[in-house]
């Protein structure tokens, strides 16, 4: 069976929910591989709210829907303060990547609380600015920036993730709206453990099943390379 763009393999899915340092409950779920524990976790931030961002953003909910099964990981999306999916809408409101800091917090609470294994933080579009602002925690191994626009995130936030020393990835599309591959080079140079993935013909949404499996490749290559390259057809059940 080809692995298409509305394929949902199998896995161990829990509704959860995040409790902040400022007293909200934030919704969201928790993909486990189906048969063995996982080898890593992926913490998934979100793109922006305001602009239709949630914890079922595509690229997020297709890495729920096959990386549990493919590559043994851990998915744990979740809503943002104030942000609505189909799962629900956490308490609280958008706070322009400031009060967000506690999401994060949270969530990465959980994954500790719960012996999660390896944890990497992903985040897309405004995602990636609550990472390089407030992702800075001892449990964090890695984390991979998805269409980064360096807006809210400045070069002292890309300073502090220098210090903290911690690898970072970023996938920069060709044709991003905020921030291209070359420009993106200049601007991570302040991160000597960063590395720019230019991806060539894609935008800063993802949109299309080839970008799709670009990422979820690029993110496994990195988190678990024992499952790289993902298989594009599964065994029919």
């Amino acid at each position: 069976m080809e692995i298409r763009a509305s394929t949902v393999l199998p896995a161990r899915r829990e509704p959860i929910e995040l409790h902040t340092a400022d007293g909200l409950t934030l919704v969201g779920e928790l993909a486990l591989p189906p048969e063995r524990p996982p080898v890593a976790t992926l913490v998934c931030l979100h793109p922006l709210p305001t602009h239709g961002g949630m914890m079922d953003s595509h690229v997020y909910k297709k890495a729920a829907n096959r990386l549990p099964a493919l590559a043994d990981l851990a998915v744990l999306r979740f809503n943002t303060r104030g942000t609505s999916s189909e799962r629900g809408t956490s308490e609280g409101a958008f706070d322009g990547g400031e009060g967000e800091r506690f999401d994060v917090a949270a969530a990465l609470e959980y994954a500790e609380f719960h012996d999660l294994p390896s944890v990497w933080l992903v985040g897309w579009s405004f995602g990636t600015e609550l990472v390089l602002k407030w992702g800075h925690d001892p449990l964090v191994r890695a984390a991979i920036l998805l269409s980064p626009p360096l807006h809210r995130a400045t070069d002292a936030d890309l300073d502090a993730w220098a210090a903290f020393g911690r690898p970072l990835t970023a996938l920069v599309p060709e044709f991003d709206d905020y921030l291209r591959p070359e420009e993106a080079r200049t601007r991570f140079a302040r991160v000597p453990q960063a590395e720019v993935v230019g991806v060539d013909g894609a935008k800063h949404l993802w949109v299309g099943e080839p970008y799709v499996r670009i990422v979820l490749d690029e993110i496994v290559r990195r988190v678990n390379p024992a499952a790289h390259p993902l298989p594009t057809e599964v065994a029919d059940s």
